[in-house]
């Protein structure tokens, strides 16, 4: 039983990339300053989407939920990732770690599912442009967005609770710079066929069907935007589905290249910056590209500056 530690240990030691200090303290610099940009571009999108009468539609209350998601996202990670970048200490304790994992995860999982609501929304918008005001009424919205959110922390509870009943390796020495699955599966001293297989089952549930779902909405959409005989017409249908369209590819992307081999001894950096992607790059992204792209969020936010509502 030498190895072993049935007991929960004091903390985990976060390596990150502690053998490169160089590069540590680059990242420090580069983390903060998307951090900012992060929490700044993402309150402007819920407060503006709030304020404004105007943009009070099912597209902006979503967006304003992925918003807020990342707002969640970044803080229940970056701060403890900061802090271990600075210097020498690389630990986090036992608690930390389990409500980390539990709270990236369960956000994690909730952008999965809220992205695939936010493609249906838009196949009715596109599709279904005379029906869409009954199809996407209030109620329902609140609905779906509870569904993306209770679903997402269903699925962090239960990956949670199975990650941390393992019996793990006494030196807890994480090769990552957060508490994450695969990171935590490579310290566990049995074997983690079991954990694995479900952790597969979850990608399935969590990343492929939603992407799945979501392409199969997006190849109904390109099929109604050819079906537009005006050039503007079309210019106008893709300016509301281009950016959600680029979300999905980078945020399922990074996910699909993180979890599809968790116990992969062969890329191990390659994947820390993918993760450092999807964790710290995109949230700060999602805003930069829906508001970039969006002339309506544009003027509203001028009218707003301008403190002229209407």
């Amino acid at each position: 039983m030498k190895g072993f530690n049935f007991s929960n240990p004091a903390g985990f030691i976060l390596l990150g990339f502690s053998d490169q200090p160089q590069l540590e303290m680059v990242l420090f610099l580069v983390i903060s300053v998307i951090y900012i940009l992060t929490l700044l571009g993402n309150t402007a999108i819920i407060l503006v989407s709030y304020l404004n009468p105007k943009l009070h539609t099912p597209m902006y209350f979503f967006l304003s939920n992925l918003s807020f998601l990342d707002l969640c996202f970044t803080t229940s990670i970056v701060p403890q990732m900061l802090w271990n970048l600075k210097g020498p200490e690389k630990t986090i304790s036992y608690t930390g770690c389990v409500i980390q994992l539990y709270i990236a995860l369960g956000l994690g999982s909730t952008e999965c599912v809220l992205l695939t609501v936010m493609a249906y929304d838009r196949f009715n918008a596109i599709c279904r442009p005379l029906h869409y005001g009954v199809i996407m009424y209030p109620k329902l919205l609140q609905q779906l967005a509870a569904v993306a959110w209770t679903s997402g922390f269903v699925e962090s509870t239960v990956q949670t609770t199975l990650v941390f009943q393992l019996p793990l390796c006494s030196h807890h020495r994480v090769d990552d710079f957060m508490c994450e699955v695969p990171a935590l599966i490579k310290i566990a001293c049995v074997d983690t066929t079991f954990l694995e297989n479900e952790l597969s089952i979850a990608t399935v549930l969590y990343v492929v069907i939603p992407l799945g779902l979501i392409l199969v909405s997006y190849g109904c959409i390109v099929r109604s935007m050819l079906r537009i005989k005006s050039t503007e017409g079309r210019k106008k249908a893709f300016g509301t589905c281009g950016s959600h369209l680029i979300v999905v590819v980078l945020f399922f992307g990074t996910i699909i290249s993180v979890y599809i081999q968790p116990k992969s001894k062969y890329t191990q950096n390659h994947r820390k910056f993918l993760t450092l992607f999807y964790t710290v790059v995109t949230p700060l992204l999602n805003p930069l590209i829906y508001t970039l792209r969006n002339k309506e969020f544009k003027w509203a936010i001028k009218r707003l500056l301008a403190r002229d509502p209407s």
